[in-house]
């Protein structure tokens, strides 16, 4: 019976944000009897266009004449057929006129959240568990003499194509084929769905409630196309002629191509005669012919463009020319969001530009629609950094420093120079070199007698000590200048293993009558602290 005997509302719902762990199912208890024994129900998905999961004609009789103890069944969403709006959040959009109500499938429309470019199966967004909680000894009326009766009592849902589907398995109808999964005229494939609403027989397996059939996209057969849903006619040409007699055309485009994929045989351009500058006579004023048209104002849906002209000659009567220039009309772009921009899956994430430190990586898609049915913004490149391990950074250090005095005054020797670091290794960067370098000197053989050494080591250091008061006298150590006694030795710049000293002499009076260049401030640098850290 199509008749509704019962409302029963549920006990509890909730709001989709609401997390799973928190969510109280939605529950109601109802009676079952001899007479009404099959159950329906249906709910709405909210937000959503016209979308809703539910259960037709459930039979909870057994096939021996009991009541089922439990049945848990997945759902899958179907289409109600009167809004045509592809995601959860569309704008409402009548269906005119109203569809059958289908499931939908995973190649429905590329901007649904359940397209699968694969065309895999629909996943479920539902569960209903129905199980029997109390029993009052009452059986069921329906007793079956054969699975050929309750066959013959379903044949109306049959399937109309003829297939090898076992007795024992009953379907829903199928739904009506998706689009094809290919834009253009390379093989695609699309696919239909029922569902399985008995298996009378557990030890016959049912066949697939999903069917695939090769396609290729719209225009590409020569199958009948009278099901073509064509455009408005978009506005007339200019005329061929700028005065007298001519011809104009319009054109309208393809809105959807047939569900099959085949070709539209509907004409898409007319024309008609037309008449500009009637007279051509004296009093004409001629003009050319009218430029292309402007660009529509909208991307989609209805716009304004514009066309203009010039003034070839005014009348030669000398009257006024009242010929527009400019002409302005309505444009009816694409629909709205009816066109899908179908785009390529992203490629892998190219190598990183660097080999070490900070760079950057890139991937691609390709547009897969053609780009003149409509606007398609999505972006087909995207870069992001990439941080791979640091770069290697080798020790740096100062230049060598100048070599120091020799260490001994007499007999063998060394000396010593040094270098600073300035940026120690990091990242497995070069280790550093040594910072310390020393060398031998020998100034003179020391004698055997330390006390006549002694004597003659004051003796020169006395004689240089006078010759350098007599050269200050004379003007300094340097020819036409005189200089200021050296500073005292500066701190050692490392405690151990090697430091530098220095002390400077500068310039105290520079005379006129001087023809050197050597007559500047001096520097002198010594090592220190040569001791081992």
């Amino acid at each position: 019976s199509d008749e509704v005997l019962t409302v029963i509302k549920a006990k509890a719902q909730w709001p989709a944000w609401q997390p799973l762990n928190v969510r109280a199912a939605p529950s109601a208890e109802f009676s079952v009897d001899r007479t009404r024994h099959l159950m329906s129900f249906l709910t709405m998905l909210g937000p959503s266009p016209d979308w809703n999961v539910g259960l037709s004609a459930e039979d909870l009789c057994t096939k021996d004449c009991g009541w089922v103890q439990k049945v848990i069944q997945d759902l899958i969403p179907w289409d109600a057929g009167t809004d045509s709006g592809v995601t959860y959040e569309s704008s409402n959009k009548p269906t005119v006129p109203q569809e059958k109500i289908r499931p939908l499938t995973s190649l429905d429309h590329p901007q649904s959240p359940f397209y699968d470019p694969e065309g895999g199966s629909i996943k479920s967004v539902a569960r209903v568990v129905i199980e029997r909680i109390a029993r009052k000894g009452e059986q069921c009326n329906i007793v079956p003499d054969n699975i050929d009766d309750i066959v013959a009592d379903l044949a109306a849902e049959a399937p109309e194509d003829e297939d090898d589907t076992p007795e024992t398995c009953i379907y829903s109808n199928w739904s009506p084929w998706s689009a094809c999964s290919s834009s253009t005229c390379e093989k695609g494939k699309r696919m239909r769905q029922r569902m399985l609403k008995a298996q009378l027989d557990l030890s016959v397996p049912c066949p697939e409630t999903q069917d695939f059939q090769p396609c290729m996209g719209p225009g590409c057969s020569d199958e009948d196309g009278s099901t073509c849903m064509m455009s408005e006619w978009i506005t007339w040409s200019p005329c061929s002629v700028s005065c007298g007699m001519g011809m104009r055309s319009r054109e309208r485009y393809v809105k959807q191509f047939p569900e099959d994929g085949s070709m539209c045989k509907v004409p898409t351009e007319e024309t008609e005669k037309c008449i500009v500058n009637e007279e051509c006579s004296p009093s004409s004023c001629l003009v050319t012919e009218w430029s292309e048209w402007d660009e529509c104002s909208a991307s989609c849906g209805m716009g304004m463009k514009k066309r203009h002209r010039m003034i070839k000659m005014t009348p030669a009567d000398g009257s006024m020319c009242k010929a527009e220039t400019t002409e302005a009309e309505k444009c009816m772009m694409p629909e709205c969001h009816t066109i899908p921009c179908l785009l390529s899956p992203w490629s892998e994430w190219s190598d990183c530009s660097v080999t070490c430190g900070k760079g950057m990586r890139t991937r691609q898609r390709m547009l897969k629609s053609a780009a003149e049915l409509g606007d398609c913004n999505e972006e087909l490149e995207q870069v992001e950094k990439c941080m791979l391990p640091e770069c290697p950074i080798d020790c740096d250090l100062t230049e060598w420093a100048q070599w120091s005095e020799c260490n001994k005054s007499c007999g063998k020797g060394h000396m010593i120079r040094t270098r600073m670091i300035k940026m120690e290794p990091q990242f497995g960067g070069a280790p550093c070199p040594e910072t310390v370098q020393r060398k031998k000197c020998r100034i003179r053989k020391c004698l055997r007698n330390p006390n006549i050494e002694k004597r003659r080591w004051k003796e020169s250091r006395e004689k240089r000590r006078s010759e350098q008061a007599k050269e200050d006298v004379d003007g300094g150590q340097f020819p036409g200048c005189m200089m200021k006694p050296w500073t005292a030795w500066s701190e050692c710049t490392k405690l151990c293993g090697g430091g530098i000293q220095e002390r400077f002499m500068t310039v105290k009076k520079r005379f006129k009558s001087t023809q050197f260049t050597s007559c500047k401030d001096k520097k002198e640098l010594r090592a220190c602290n040569v001791q081992p850290c």
